[in-house]
């Protein structure tokens, strides 16, 4: 369902203090997000956040760990932003804009992990190039995720995650674990789920997930 647009959505977003404008803002974060924390744990990103339920829920979970996540729905950012602040979740920011940039926001080595998390499967041929397991994106991710770091990986669509099985390994990505049943094998332990996970679940649908390391090749 499509969210109806929310009046004051954006000028809402502007004046938390969580959320990050840019990179085209003058307050660019890119090589400042420990100063931004004011500490100098590791980052984890979710590009895609939706309406916030995972980042929230690891926000909470890991308070050693400096959360952040993109979205460009300001209406569906709305909901990670105000818990953000009634919690006084310090270990989490957003950033209001397009994963088209995504590499504009960070700076070498400063992202520990990414969460792609049931991302849009453009189904069409050619459209590929804009799934976010594309080695377009996986050139992004290069310029700032640090080797050894991760990218994990979860989708209930079976075309798109045997796309990224293939495309992760050929663009310097080795596949650490996968499962195509994630619910019912080892790796769903400490699985935490997303709003969309949850209704896949509802509706006894399988889920699949990978987790990709950078090798720095």
């Amino acid at each position: 369902m499509r969210m109806r647009n929310k009046p004051g959505a954006e000028d809402e977003l502007k004046k938390n203090p969580h959320v990050i404008f840019g990179p085209e803002d003058h307050n660019n974060p890119s090589g400042h997000w420990h100063h931004i924390f004011n500490n100098s744990n590791p980052i984890h990103l979710e590009i895609g956040t939706g309406k916030g339920k995972f980042i929230m829920d690891m926000a909470e979970l890991y308070p050693e760990i400096n959360f952040i996540a993109i979205e460009k729905i300001e209406e569906v950012l709305l909901f990670p932003a105000r818990f953000a602040v009634k919690n006084q979740q310090e270990n989490l920011m957003l950033i209001y804009g397009n994963a088209q940039f995504i590499d504009e926001y960070f700076s070498f080595s400063e992202v520990e992990r990414i969460y792609i998390n049931f991302p849009d499967p453009w189904l069409k041929k050619k459209h590929y190039k804009r799934r976010l397991t594309h080695h377009r994106f996986l050139e992004r991710y290069k310029k700032f995720l640090q080797i050894k770091g991760e990218i994990h990986f979860k989708t209930d669509n079976l075309e798109l995650f045997n796309f990224s099985l293939e495309e992760l390994p050929q663009h310097g990505f080795e596949i650490k674990n996968f499962t195509y049943d994630l619910h019912n094998s080892k790796f769903f332990k400490n699985n935490v789920i997303t709003g969309y996970e949850q209704r896949w679940i509802d509706q006894g649908k399988q889920i699949c997930r990978l987790v990709g390391v950078w090798t720095g090749k």
